[in-house]
């Protein structure tokens, strides 16, 4: 009997996983939301990124996405299959990370200046 191919990831379940991973521990929702409120910079929102990623961590099962992450680095990898860390290059990594966050939960940049239109 051969195995069937890997699912491909598609864009929502990069999004699902990279929220599943840095909304693992309680209270995350909300620190997410006051930080969207606040802004941070780059250095900063890395730092908060490493925190909710925590030193190591995963999750996975039959039908769902299986996710590895760790704060050193921001990374994290995403796939429907069970995956090799080690192996395996991360779906997010470093600036990715940051950038995505930044997307996914609406952190501006603190450090951008807006100039006035009028």
């Amino acid at each position: 009997m051969s195995a069937l191919p890997a699912r491909p990831l598609a864009e929502a379940d990069r999004i699902a996983g990279f929220r599943r991973a840095t909304c693992s521990m309680a209270g995350a929702k909300e620190r997410w939301r006051e930080r969207s409120i606040t802004g941070l910079s780059n250095q900063a929102l890395a730092e908060a990124l490493s925190y909710e990623l925590g030193i190591f961590g995963g999750c996975g099962g039959p039908d769902c996405l299986s996710l590895t992450y760790k704060g050193a680095g921001l990374k994290i990898w995403i796939s429907w299959e069970t995956h090799n860390s080690h192996q395996m290059k991360p779906t997010f990594s470093g600036e990715t990370t940051i950038a995505m966050a930044r997307l996914v939960y609406g952190v501006r940049d603190s450090e951008e200046v807006q100039l006035a239109l009028f």
